[in-house]
């Protein structure tokens, strides 16, 4: 258990995790809790501004070349021969709960008396660091679910794509607004439509919010881990009714 962090695992485990706990807690939640009183999620079906653009040909490359201009960095956009282009998109990963990702570990084998190393695929869950920032190299027609599949592969998550979903987010009128993607909408187009501006547009990986969960999708150590993290939930909540009517109750023998 870290101090700082309250990072709880497994003492075998304590070699396998990288995370920075220096800063104190509490640290960088302080956007996190402005941005939550101005955020409003829209519905994916809710095409955006951008959605509804359609661009030919010449429009597209010059779009690219005015893109291109704008950006401080050699991160580009393309033209492809064939029509098609490529360039960069930066995803923001904004994860509440924690990721699996594989651990093998050697273990000896006993089969007659001579130890032979033996790979044993085990998997480990951790919490992946706020502020995670990762740029991909897509095309075009790259799909939402691609991203998002390109995005686990570089971080070795093993859980189940369906679990995640990529959230546009812009900036109007003092409002923040985020509206999940659907799997076939293409993050490239809307970088190109919407400009290099982050506060126009970005890109956040979240977890996939469908209001009714499906259960089916988890496996059994994480089931069994939500039903201790509801238990805690509840104990704690208990104990908090219990302290605040504690409290009412001397108050109210004081006053008589």
């Amino acid at each position: 258990l870290s101090p700082d962090c309250s990072f709880t695992c497994h003492y075998r485990c304590r070699a396998l995790v990288r995370l920075d706990c220096s800063g104190p807690p509490g640290a960088g939640d302080e956007d996190d809790g402005n941005e939550q009183v101005l955020e409003k999620d829209t519905n994916v079906d809710e095409p955006s501004e951008w959605e509804k653009t359609e661009l030919d040909q010449a429009q597209v490359e010059q779009r690219i070349k005015e893109y291109n201009s704008q950006i401080n960095s050699n991160l580009f956009m393309s033209l492809n021969k064939d029509g098609s282009y490529a360039g960069f998109i930066k995803v923001q990963l904004k994860l509440v709960r924690p990721v699996a990702v594989p651990a093998t570990n050697r273990v000896p084998s006993l089969q007659a008396g001579r130890p032979h190393p033996q790979g044993v695929k085990r998997r480990t869950s951790f919490y992946l660091p706020k502020g995670t920032v990762k740029h991909l190299h897509i095309l075009s027609h790259t799909r939402a679910s691609e991203v998002i599949d390109a995005l686990l592969r570089k971080f070795t998550v093993i859980d189940n794509p369906r679990k995640f979903a990529l959230f546009e987010r812009s900036e109007k009128d003092e409002q923040v607004y985020l509206r999940k993607l659907g799997d076939d909408e293409q993050p490239l187009r809307l970088r190109l439509l919407a400009g290099p501006s982050e506060k126009v547009l970005s890109f956040i990986l979240k977890e996939n919010e469908t209001g009714e969960v499906n259960w089916d999708a988890f496996t059994l150590p994480e089931l069994h881990n939500f039903l201790l993290i509801l238990q805690r939930e509840e104990e704690e909540h208990v104990r908090r009714l219990r302290h605040r009517y504690a409290c009412c109750r001397q108050k109210m023998q004081e006053a008589l």
